[in-house]
């Protein structure tokens, strides 16, 4: 430049934070990979065990009905989505269809499962990263993995959808190694079941409806975590019905994995349900000794580090819509309104408060021995409360207060009364622990309803 200046041009600052909207920049193919990487496409693995020990070896019928059961609630989302397409997912429903107090405590209900879900993802991921490399301690890849998705969470819901969706390619393609692996198996070697098995049942116990309804009840918390798609409603470009295809749509694919992995690892299985049943110690890793005995160890520990990863960023998702959440509510003033800051168009504040709450709780159960056992026994109550509001929001709105003009009895009725029946049943068939914990929170939840009566929603 003339006279020998130098000009220096400052980095630009980061955008304030305010109060203002979400950046729409979202599509439907984002949408997918958010609700697939929370649900994570082989949650079977951890659980298959204890299915097939269950449901006497009908593990594959188990997913079908359990897929079946909670489209229910994924077409009872799709209905609320179209009436409220913003942030706060079952709130705001809730207080659409039940009225303002409902609407809280179907919030606060799902506060628990948000916060905490994504809480045991990240101490998957930190138990397997531990077992890959025991030098380092669990609670510090735990922490590791937080830090590592809050700060792509942060950097925006674009960049992380784009991180999230690479990861998930990776775990898809897993899961299709194993499948053609098992299938080669099978070719092979042949079945050590019947072919017919995952469906009918083993032969070992014998079949019973009421065996495999049981095992369905702990197969549907498999798929929480679909729902967090209907979050990020004020971030998609296209439009409310995009969200809910995109609902749909993800428990339409986790089904279908769901069903295809079971079935193959079932053949495969070299213990029959019944020895599972005896020998609850072997339900753990029995989807680990299925691929090991007939495969190899290599597909064992592809399956263990895919595992690893994708928990991690099952949680990046679920911290994500656990922030949208809390924004929506403190936006409302149901939650302190520096919650519903923004900046640029992400509600980072909520991010960073989410974030630090799994944090504690993650790295506290990490440290535990049995801190796994104590964070999944009350992660699952507060989603399925959350559910069966949901379902009532949808006779509220289109039933009781007819918003619509005349209800679609079959859409508006119909389903979400099964769907409340299906979620009331898992309720009560949880663990007495992780009851107890959704009644202190319910209570904790009525007290915050009853010193905030009569305070309007928003300003």
């Amino acid at each position: 430049m003339a006279s020998g200046t130098h000009s220096t041009t400052a980095a630009p600052a980061p955008p304030p934070a305010q109060d203002g909207p979400l950046r729409r920049s979202l599509g439907f193919r984002d949408l997918v990979v958010y609700g697939l990487l929370f649900i994570a496409p082989m949650a079977p693995v951890g659980v298959f065990g204890a299915l097939d020990a269950r449901s006497h070896g009908a593990v594959a019928l188990v997913y079908l009905a359990a897929t079946a059961a909670m489209a229910f609630t994924a077409f009872s989302y799709a209905q609320m989505v179209r009436v409220a397409p913003q942030a706060g997912s079952v709130f705001t429903y809730a207080r659409k269809g039940l009225g303002e107090g409902a609407g809280l405590i179907a919030g606060w209900m799902a506060m628990l499962d948000y916060l905490l879900i994504p809480a045991v993802a990240y101490l998957f991921s930190g138990i397997a990263m531990n077992a890959l490399v025991p030098e380092v301690s669990r609670w510090v890849w735990t922490a590791l993995a937080v830090v590592v998705t809050t700060l792509l969470n942060l950097w925006g819901v674009r960049v992380a959808a784009r991180v999230g969706f690479a990861v998930l390619a990776v775990e898809v393609l897993v899961l299709l190694v194993f499948v053609v692996a098992a299938v080669g198996a099978l070719v092979q070697d042949g079945a050590r079941r019947g072919w017919l098995s995952p469906l009918t049942g083993d032969g070992s116990l014998g079949f019973s409806a009421g065996a495999v309804l049981g095992a369905v009840s702990v197969a549907v918390l498999s798929y929480l975590g679909f729902d967090a798609v209907a979050s990020f409603a004020e971030e998609v470009t296209g439009g409310s019905r995009r969200v809910a295809r995109a609902v749909l749509s993800c428990l339409a694919l986790a089904g279908v994995l769901f069903v295809v992995q079971t079935y193959l690892v079932a053949l495969l299985s070299p213990v029959s349900s019944a020895e599972l049943a005896a020998d609850p110690v072997r339900q753990g890793p029995a989807f680990y000794t299925a691929v090991e005995s007939s495969v190899g160890s290599w597909l064992h520990d592809l399956v263990a580090v895919s595992k690893a990863v994708g928990a991690a960023f099952a949680a990046l998702a679920g911290q994500a819509a656990a922030a949208r959440l809390v924004f929506a509510m403190a936006r409302e003033r149901r939650l302190p309104r520096l919650l519903a800051r923004t900046s640029g168009g992400a509600p980072r504040a909520a991010l960073l408060v989410s974030a630090v709450i799994t944090l504690t709780a993650a790295v506290w159960a990490a440290r535990r021995d049995d801190g796994l056992d104590q964070l999944v026994s009350v992660v699952d109550v507060g989603a399925l409360v959350a559910f069966t509001l949901l379902h009532a929001s949808v006779v509220g709105w289109f039933v009781v207060r007819r918003r619509e003009g005349a209800p679609n009895w079959w859409k508006h009725l119909l389903v979400p009364v099964l769907g409340a029946a299906v979620t009331v049943a898992v309720i009560a068939g949880a663990a007495r622990t992780a009851q107890l914990v959704g009644a202190v929170w319910l209570v904790v939840g009525l007290g915050v309803l009853f010193v905030q009566r009569g305070r309007p929603a928003s300003p």
